[in-house]
C-alpha cells in the first residue's frame, strides 16, 4: 500500500486516482452492436424514486451489478455486460439513487445510505420480478452487496465482492482526502465522469462522498458493516487487487475471516478497477468461479 509517507504528494495521488481512468461509457446507440444483444435500458419505480438500470441476458440466473462511488452501470461494468453468459445469466446494472440516470435526485450521504442503497438494490430486483440473485459488487457496490446478503439473506444466492471494505481507519481517512479534490485528477479520470455529470455536480458529489464515507471513522472501531458480516450465508468470493491504493489488503482479511465460508482470490497486479483493467483475467476467473459452484451444487445434490 502506497502512502504519503513513502511516495511525493503528487506521485501518492496519480497512484490514488489510477483506478478511476478505466471507466468506460458505452453510448446507448452502440449497445446491440457492442455486447451482441440488446441491452435494456430502462427505470422502475422503486421506494419513491425511479432507478435506472440496463438489462443484458436471458438467464435464470439473475445477476445484480453494483457500482462504485459516483459509477453507474454504463461507467462501471461495460466488460462485463459484454462477455458474460447470455444464455445462463440475466445481467443487471443498475445507478444507485443520485448517481448516473437515477436522478433526480440528487446524492445525499446520510448515515444509513449504504442501507438504503441495500434495500434500494434488492427491492429494484423484487420489481422486476427475480425471485433471487446474485451480486456483483465493486467498491461502494461491494459494502451494498454485504449488507443486502447480511439483511435479506434468503434473497441472495451468491455473491462476488471486491475493493469493499467493512469499516474505517485513519489510513482510508487519508485516501479519501486524497480524493476529495477533482481539480487534482488527471484528465483521463475526471472526464468520464464530467461527461456523465457536468463538472459541477461531480465535483460537489465528490466532497459530499468524502465526508459521507469518513463520517464512520467517528463510529466505535469505524463500523460500516462489521457487525453485518456474521449473517451472511450465500456463498462469497472476495477478489483484491494486490496493488490497490484505495482499498488495503488487511480489508480483503478481515472480510475473508468474518464472512463464514468465504474465499478469497488476490490478482496480484491488480488495482482498484481489476474487473476493468484486467477485464480478461476477471471475467474469465468469474466463469470459472461461476462453474465450480455450480458443479459443487450438483455433487452437494447427488
Amino acid at each position: 500500500m502506497a502512502t504519503a509517507a513513502v511516495h511525493p504528494v503528487a506521485l501518492r495521488l496519480r497512484l490514488l486516482l489510477s483506478p478511476l481512468k478505466s471507466r468506460i461509457c458505452v453510448p446507448q446507440a452502440e449497445h446491440a452492436a457492442t455486447f451482441g444483444t440488446a441491452v435494456t435500458s430502462a427505470k422502475a419505480a422503486v421506494n419513491g424514486i425511479h432507478l435506472h438500470y440496463q438489462r443484458v441476458g436471458e438467464g435464470e440466473h439473475a445477476v445484480l451489478l453494483l457500482p462504485g462511488m459516483l459509477g453507474s452501470g454504463k461507467t462501471d461494468f461495460a466488460p462485463q455486460l459484454q462477455s458474460l453468459n447470455k444464455k445462463r445469466f440475466t445481467l443487471v446494472a443498475w445507478d444507485p439513487r443520485g448517481y448516473g440516470e437515477s436522478r433526480p435526485p440528487d446524492r445525499d450521504f446520510p448515515r444509513d445510505f449504504f442501507e438504503r442503497d441495500a434495500k434500494d438494490a434488492v427491492d429494484l430486483m423484487k420489481a422486476l420480478q427475480f425471485k433471487q440473485v446474485s451480486l456483483l459488487g465493486w467498491s461502494d457496490g461491494g459494502i451494498t452487496a454485504l449488507i443486502a446478503a447480511a439483511k435479506y439473506p434468503s434473497y441472495i444466492r451468491k455473491m462476488v465482492i471486491w475493493g469493499a471494505n467493512a469499516y474505517v481507519t485513519e489510513e482510508d481517512s487519508r485516501i479519501y482526502q486524497g480524493i476529495r479534490d477533482v481539480s487534482k485528477w488527471s484528465e483521463k479520470a475526471r472526464k468520464p465522469l464530467e461527461a456523465l455529470y457536468g463538472h459541477d455536480y461531480f465535483a460537489k458529489t465528490c466532497e459530499k462522498w468524502v465526508d459521507g464515507i469518513n463520517q464512520f471513522k467517528h463510529l466505535p472501531d469505524g463500523n460500516i458493516c462489521r457487525h453485518l458480516l456474521p449473517l451472511i450465508q450465500c456463498p462469497t468470493l472476495i477478489v483484491h487487487g494486490e496493488k490497490d491504493p484505495l482499498v488495503p489488503r488487511f480489508h480483503a482479511d478481515f472480510l475473508l475471516e468474518h464472512v463464514k465460508g468465504s474465499r478469497l482470490h488476490l490478482m496480484p497486479e491488480g488495482k482498484h478497477n481489476l474487473h476493468l483493467r484486467f477485464a480478461d483475467e476477471f471475467n474469465r476467473f468469474l466463469r470459472q468461479y461461476c462453474n465450480l459452484e455450480r458443479r459443487f451444487t450438483l455433487l452437494h445434490q447427488q
